[in-house]
């Protein structure tokens, strides 16, 4: 765990010098540095002080780096098509077993030729375009602005039964690794 580093770099972008935090804290001025370059392991208690002067949530300072937050840029994002039905999915980000994806169902494109089911379940927002989702024995058409979720272990399929473009965002939950909908 490198807390240190954490604070230092947050007393920096705060211009705050390390008498500031020390009388502010309460804490020495060796203590601070020390704690900074991860030379000492302060108490909860310490951090606290820290974590207030600084006005930042004390779990924030426990966090690791991979467990910050993660941040896809536009340019960044990858894509994914599938040919057989010209499916542009974007993977916008994901965290842990949450994936979110921006899918465009060309008219008439699909899921599949079948309803199928995979682990995880899935929470869509139609941002354009008509669609139909089927799950089971339940139907039903969507347009912008609807929504709908489902347990993606029930064979499911999705349809774009408008004349445009639909556009799809979808989040899908695992609980695992990231998965696709295709």
């Amino acid at each position: 765990m490198d807390i240190g580093s954490t604070i230092r770099a947050i007393r920096n972008r705060k211009n705050m010098t390390i008498a500031q935090m020390s009388e502010g804290t309460g804490l020495s001025k060796g203590f601070i540095s020390n704690m900074e370059n991860n030379n000492t392991s302060p108490s909860i208690q310490s951090l606290q002080a820290v974590a207030q002067f600084l006005a930042i949530p004390l779990p924030y300072l426990l966090l690791e780096k991979e467990q910050r937050m993660r941040v896809v840029r536009k340019q960044e994002r990858q894509y994914t098509s599938y040919s057989k039905e010209k499916i542009k999915v974007e993977h916008l980000t994901s965290k842990g077993g949450l994936t979110m994806q921006r899918v465009e169902f060309p008219p008439g494109a699909a899921t599949g030729d079948s309803s199928h089911a995979h682990e995880g379940e899935e929470c869509h927002l139609v941002l354009q375009g008509t669609i139909l989702a089927e799950q089971g024995e339940d139907s039903v058409v969507l347009e912008e602005g609807d929504a709908f979720s489902w347990n993606a272990c029930v064979p499911h399929l999705v349809r774009n039964i408008g004349e445009g473009t639909a556009i799809v965002l979808i989040a899908i939950y695992t609980g695992g690794e990231s998965a696709d909908i295709l």
